[in-house]
């Protein structure tokens, strides 16, 4: 939990009071909260999300939080204030640098507490309707080194969250091929859907991959033809399915079909289709439980070259 009264806020002026209709309407964010440490990860969340907030308008808040052990630091309490410090002239400098690159003025909150929490009941004070937060997602590392951040706000944040990774210069925000991971759920129906309203903005192409999963593996049995037949006509019968949901949503899409772990299957097609998003829900393939779903976004936040954007 954060400290209330440990908070330092900054200014707020928004520079882009556009009259736009509403984020369930158009398929942007307003209110968007980025978590912020100085890294270059950070920066590139930052910078991803301020271009679309310039073209669309809309509003952020950046927010860096103190992690202070009092067992750790009890016998040094200056070191708090000295990190707090720290802080605000990160936040400072970020702002400025913003403010020069593209004009945008924002919000900037320096708290003590630990990073997810703090970040995730900000959002919640901020009734954003987006977290954004970048991370390095390392390549064949376990879940601690995927980023305890980055895991724990996805886990239990109040509205959709954004993972960026990729360098400050190629942050522009747009989006011209979109990728869904769609199983039929009712999660991933609140992706794609969402997929559909950001591709009619941004003229995307949207491609919806639907991966058949290896229940072999995760039950141990041996997978016959007509076990493999069936599995094939039932991912025929929720990519037409999704489809029609885009169809009706205005968009057309193009739908594949693929075998294999779900995680890494994701990030494989994002690579070889050039996709530049992957849009995803936060729960279901098949009935599969939450803590198989949790490795496969993991997987995919860990393999997959571009943004992530997490659909609650």
């Amino acid at each position: 939990m954060y400290r209330k009264d440990a908070c330092s806020p900054g200014s707020f002026t928004s520079e882009f009071n556009m009259d736009i209709a509403t984020e369930k309407d158009t398929g942007m964010y307003q209110n968007i909260v980025v978590g912020f440490d100085g890294s270059g990860y950070s920066k590139s969340a930052l910078m991803e999300v301020s271009n679309r907030i310039k073209r669309h308008g809309g509003n952020i808040a950046l927010v860096h939080a103190v992690f202070f052990d009092e067992e750790e630091f009890g016998t040094i309490p200056e070191q708090l204030e000295k990190r707090m410090d720290f802080g605000r002239k990160l936040c400072s400098q970020a702002k400025e640098d913003l403010l020069s690159a593209l004009g945008i003025s924002l919000e900037s909150i320096i708290c003590e507490g630990d990073p997810p929490d703090t970040i995730i009941e900000v959002a919640q004070e901020k009734k954003a309707d987006l977290i954004a937060i970048g991370t390095h997602g390392r390549r064949g590392l376990k879940k601690l080194l995927m980023g305890s951040v980055t895991s724990g706000v996805i886990a239990n944040a109040p509205c959709d969250v954004l993972v960026v990774k990729k360098s400050c210069s190629e942050c522009d925000g747009s989006y011209k091929s979109i990728l869904v991971p769609f199983d039929g759920s009712e999660s991933g129906k609140k992706a794609l859907l969402q997929a559909c309203r950001m591709a009619r903005i941004d003229g995307s192409s949207v491609k919806v991959l639907y991966v058949i999963p290896r229940y072999e593996e995760m039950i141990g049995f041996l997978m016959t033809s007509s076990m493999k037949s069936s599995l094939m006509k039932e991912a025929e019968k929720i990519t037409a399915a999704a489809g029609d949901l885009a169809l009706a949503n205005g968009v057309s899409v193009r739908t594949l079909i693929a075998d294999g772990d779900i995680g890494s299957k994701i990030a494989e097609t994002a690579d070889s289709e050039k996709n530049d998003l992957i849009v995803m829900g936060s729960y279901g393939w098949s009935g599969v439980n939450k803590a198989i779903i949790g490795g496969n976004t993991e997987r995919v936040i860990m393999y997959a070259n571009c943004p992530i954007l997490v659909v609650r």
